[in-house]
């Protein structure tokens, strides 16, 4: 085992002790897994600030650096399927097992053990909330103009460079109808149930119609009915009914124009549509034209960015992450990790050492530039 990944694992067996479960977001600013961190970077410049609500940020620069290096330390809740402590991280033979070792705490802890390894130029931001889809700790940095020729956001990536992905979005729709008794003729509109079904078969055809989009070996469109729920009884019409569905567009589609259009579904008119979360595609932009030429020049950039790095490039994925954030925000941004997203938000998550030494020997040449 190299000097590096012991390093990288005593720290990550540090930063798994650290209960940073979002929710319930109960992840302070002072001391803690933010403390920990300030402590651990020598030579830094450290800025520490709490945006409310459980977001916190920690930026640390040291020298002139040109890339920015984006980690979330927040994890998402444990299941009660763990078979021991998840806050207590456990070495294995070819793996560590632990709550946010592969989403992805295991990044930051090699990022620490680079910045020990030597006394090269680097930036990071570390921030606590994007498990809650809300971005405060990235929308604070973003608003500052900070340049970065570039920004590397590390999800489970196999250690690949990720350079697209699908943007998210989630809605609310709410249907009136008008209460009476079953037995009767109903017309199409009396039912508020009957109208989330028939706008929930217009929706999917809408779909179906878009199957063939396509965009850096991404195809169609995902789209989900997640709930509906509504009405009394079986022979009463129901005069209410809630619909919640969401889905994730191709970085070149325009999401605006796909919300019109899921709206004009509804007939009669839906009571109230509403995008409840919003998050861009990767690469993203506010003015794309309709056939994504300028969205795969942004791509393009991105892979030029992994290639001067000699980071090997991977295939473009349906999750969502922060990159996106940063990319409309006008930076040239890619998502690059150890770990197998297949392992995040399980039980008895784990990360390879391959994988963790991997990442962390790429992050220490990057920044100082050994090899």
């Amino acid at each position: 085992m190299t000097a590096l990944l012991e390093s990288t694992l005593a720290y990550l067996e540090k930063l798994v002790s650290f209960d940073t479960r979002n929710p319930p977001r109960a992840i302070a600013a002072e001391g803690g897994i933010f403390g920990y961190l300030a402590a651990n970077l020598p030579g830094f410049e450290v800025e520490v600030v709490d945006h409310g609500a459980g977001a916190v940020s920690l930026y640390a620069v040291r020298g002139a650096p040109k890339y920015l290096f984006n980690v979330h330390l927040d994890t998402v809740p444990d299941s009660p399927h763990w078979s021991a402590d998840p806050h207590a991280m456990r070495r294995l033979d070819d793996r560590v097992v632990g709550l946010g070792v592969c989403d992805i705490k295991g990044a930051a802890a090699a990022l620490l053990a680079a910045a020990n390894a030597g006394d090269g130029d680097a930036a990071f931001l570390f921030t606590s909330d994007e498990e809650a889809n809300d971005p405060r700790g990235v929308a604070a940095f973003l608003a500052r103009g900070i340049p970065y020729a570039a920004v590397l956001v590390a999800e489970p990536t196999m250690g690949e460079a990720v350079l697209a992905h699908r943007g998210i979005s989630s809605v609310l729709v709410r249907f009136q109808g008008r209460a009476g008794h079953a037995s009767g003729h109903q017309d199409a509109a009396a039912s508020a149930l009957h109208q989330a079904v028939r706008w929930g078969g217009r929706a999917l055809d809408h779909v179906q119609s878009l199957a063939h989009a396509r965009f850096g070996g991404l195809t169609g469109l995902r789209f989900n009915i997640g709930r509906i729920e509504g009405g009394i009884k079986a022979n009463m019409i129901a005069p209410e009914a809630e619909l919640r569905f969401g889905f994730r567009p191709l970085p070149s589609m325009d999401v605006d124009a796909l919300l019109t259009q899921f709206a004009d579904c509804a007939e009669p008119a839906a009571a109230r549509f509403e995008e409840t979360f919003r998050g861009p595609g990767l690469p993203s932009g506010a003015a794309f034209d309709q056939g994504g030429a300028r969205a795969e020049e942004r791509r393009l950039a991105a892979r030029d960015v992994a290639d001067a790095l000699g980071l090997p490039v991977g295939n473009a994925v349906d999750f969502w992450t922060e990159a996106s954030l940063f990319s409309a925000g006008g930076y040239t941004a890619l998502v690059y990790g150890p770990g197998d997203i297949a392992q995040a938000h399980t039980a008895d998550e784990f990360v390879t050492l391959a994988q963790l030494r991997g990442y962390a020997e790429s992050v220490n040449r990057i920044i100082n530039g050994a090899s």
